[in-house]
């Protein structure tokens, strides 16, 4: 989890201003669904990132 707070720190809210709270969510939500699902790997999950260890359980 940390990770993710570091690298949504250094490459997303840091990088940018947001005029509105409704923009920065909408900025989180993108880095985590973009970066984060999909290219992430998490040792919980074999090593996968989350999109990939879905596909391979059937789940996608």
């Amino acid at each position: 989890m940390e990770s993710i707070f570091s690298s949504l720190k250094t490459e997303r809210v840091c990088k940018k201003v947001y005029r509105s709270r409704d923009q920065a969510r909408a900025g989180v939500f993108d880095h985590i669904e973009r970066f984060c699902n999909s290219t992430c790997r998490h040792s919980t999950l074999g090593y996968l990132s989350p999109i990939d260890f879905e596909r391979q359980s059937g789940l996608a």
